[in-house]
């Protein structure tokens, strides 16, 4: 095999660079594709980088502690048989002709617009060409952030718009009922403001519920359902986490219920917890935080549900969970009826499309199909 370098990847539009946590694999330690063979940490969340070749991991260019630009060396992947000189010409070479990212490209590519609907304001990122397009909604709480990790791979093979909804990241405050009817309807009109007859709803927690409830409202907007740790699936949710994300207004207070969102908290990052904070103290948020949720949820229970006609609500419907979710339990997957794809990934939690990004991809291209 051809010596291959490992680089800092590029999570997100606007990161520039990443700090290395500590290593996953060993000098001569065998890798295989989609093995994490180091930690990064960014200003939004930590993560695995992962091998896309086989071979043995030969060098490791960065250490721990260092802060290194997108696209910089990491690591070296090679044979164990090719000679130390030669992946030591490989690696100067690179050192020598490396330019980091953002200062060859000299701007930071495609950012997040808004657009005027119906007198309320919607932010929205839009990525990639072609194809029918997918839409990706966020849960309660969240924005288009929260599909950091895929919204650029899914892109590469189709038009992919991620929107904040009402009451959500920049989009304006300003909600009514704050059913899952109202947010639904947002999405429909987002739709029509920018010429989607039909797209694939990606939703995910209560963006699942929203998405589904798309697919009830106007079937013939939807070309297929993939929903992630979906509400609407089922009864339960943990009421602590939705009251505790709600009412909270300071780190102290948001941060343990942050930590819930992850099989393994310690992604939970200082700058993620500011930007929440950051958001929770907007005007209006708390008052439309306060309506959707209970709208949405009341006494640990949600109020509304799919489960029983989920295979008639589109021509294609994924389901994508994480195994260890502390919010809505996996459970929710189990015994789903109709020609349903169904995938439980076992040590991920509630944000299982940022703490498994590459599976999670892979599991929507191959399902979008290419």
């Amino acid at each position: 095999m051809p010596i291959q370098m490992i680089t800092m990847p590029k999570w997100g539009l606007s990161m520039e660079q990443g700090q290395v946590n500590g290593w996953l694999k060993a000098i001569g330690d065998k890798v295989s594709k989609g093995d994490e063979v180091l930690d990064v940490e960014t200003d939004k969340i930590s993560s695995g980088v992962e091998c896309a070749f086989e071979g043995t991991l030969r060098r490791q260019i960065a250490q721990e502690g260092d802060t290194l630009p997108v696209g910089a060396l990491l690591a070296v992947v090679a044979d164990p048989d090719t000679p130390d000189a030669e992946i030591d010409a490989a690696v100067e070479a690179f050192q020598r002709d490396f330019v980091p990212a953002a200062a060859e490209a000299g701007e930071s590519g495609p950012q997040p617009e808004k657009t005027q609907i119906g007198g309320r304001t919607m932010r929205y990122l839009k990525l990639g060409e072609g194809g029918t397009p997918a839409i990706l909604i966020h849960g309660f709480g969240g924005d288009l952030n929260n599909w950091l990790f895929n919204h650029a791979e899914l892109a590469a093979h189709r038009t992919v718009w991620a929107l904040d909804l009402p009451g959500h990241g920049e989009s304006g405050k300003s909600v009514e009922s704050g059913s899952a009817d109202e947010l639904a309807a947002s999405v429909i009109a987002f739709m029509d403001d920018r010429g989607i007859d039909k797209a694939h709803l990606i939703g995910h927690s209560m963006g699942a519920l929203i998405a589904m409830t798309v697919a009830a409202t106007a079937p013939a907007r939807v070309a297929s359902l993939a929903l992630i740790a979906g509400a609407g699936l089922g009864k339960e949710i943990n009421q602590a986490y939705i009251d505790g994300f709600a009412q909270g207004s300071n780190r102290n207070a948001l941060k343990p219920h942050l930590a819930k969102l992850f099989a393994d908290p310690s992604l939970v990052t200082r700058q993620l917890v500011e930007d929440i904070v950051k958001y929770k103290r907007l005007e209006g948020v708390q008052e439309a935080l306060g309506k959707i949720a209970a709208a949405a949820f009341v006494g640990g229970e949600q109020r509304a549900g799919y489960r029983e006609r989920l295979a008639q609500l589109a021509p294609r419907t994924l389901v994508i969970w994480g195994a260890q979710d502390q919010i809505i339990p996996a459970s929710h997957a189990q015994g789903l009826q109709g020609d349903i794809r169904v995938h439980v990934l076992d040590g991920k939690g509630h944000m299982v499309q940022m703490e498994a990004a590459s599976e999670v991809n892979r599991l929507l291209d191959d399902f979008l199909g290419r």
